[in-house]
């Protein structure tokens, strides 16, 4: 399915894939997204730079390749509800951010409404929050027990090895050559979660294609100094 045909013509990132994505001991978690035979519901969550975006988007975009359809929203800059109005007939749906409207009426009886059609029509709900389910407060009752009795898996941050394999992995999409010991040389002198990393890692694309050089470590050093 080609994204334009996403509701409201939701773009997902082209590196958003699930073989693009590092899972170190985020194995099952990804696991479980990636299976199309999953679990009906399915709840990730952790902290910002773990991938609960990068997973959400990796599905959508893997039940599109099948040929099927998905929906995914950031709920923290989707305007309403109103959105959710006519999802239960796809076949994924993913809600990113599910604490931005965890105490809103309005977005507790969409949810709701969502949650029961899509177990009626045999299509999967993925949410995904920063803080741990337990701790989230929702205005329904109802929604929050049945939300807490989904698949639930907390994702952590990749140890050493994982941000380098993950920087590289990033830098051979983009394609960019970037040596073990250049992502080691990154990883210890820049904030270890994967949205400082990756939006460094741009900024390099962009000043080696500048410079017409390559990714080693003396310009890597000349460029960090520049912040």
């Amino acid at each position: 399915m080609a994204m334009e045909q996403l509701p409201l013509r939701v773009r997902l990132r082209d590196s958003a894939r699930f073989a693009g994505f590092v899972a170190g001991t985020n194995a099952e978690a990804c696991a479980v997204l990636a299976d199309a035979a999953g679990p009906r519901v399915a709840w990730v969550w952790g902290r910002p730079g773990t991938g609960k975006t990068h997973l959400l988007q990796a599905a959508c975009a893997a039940t599109g390749d099948r040929g099927e359809t998905a929906a995914y929203f950031e709920l923290a800059t989707t305007p309403t509800s109103s959105v959710l109005e006519g999802c239960d007939a796809l076949h994924l749906v993913c809600l990113d951010g599910l604490e931005h409207v965890a105490v809103r009426d309005d977005w507790n009886v969409a949810m709701f409404r969502l949650f029961t059609l899509l177990q009626e029509t045999g299509g999967r709900l993925v949410v995904a929050s920063t803080p741990p389910p337990a701790s989230l407060e929702f205005t329904l009752a109802d929604l929050r027990s049945r939300l807490l009795a989904a698949s639930v898996h907390q994702l952590v941050e990749l140890d050493e090895a994982g941000l380098c394999e993950a920087l590289r992995l990033r830098a051979a999409g983009r394609g960019l050559e970037l040596s073990e010991e250049a992502a080691l040389y990154l990883v210890h002198r820049l904030p270890r979660d994967m949205h400082s990393l990756f939006e460094v890692l741009e900024r390099l694309d962009h000043a080696s294609l500048v410079a017409q050089r390559k990714l080693t470590i003396p310009f890597l050093r000349e460029q960090l100094e520049k912040k």
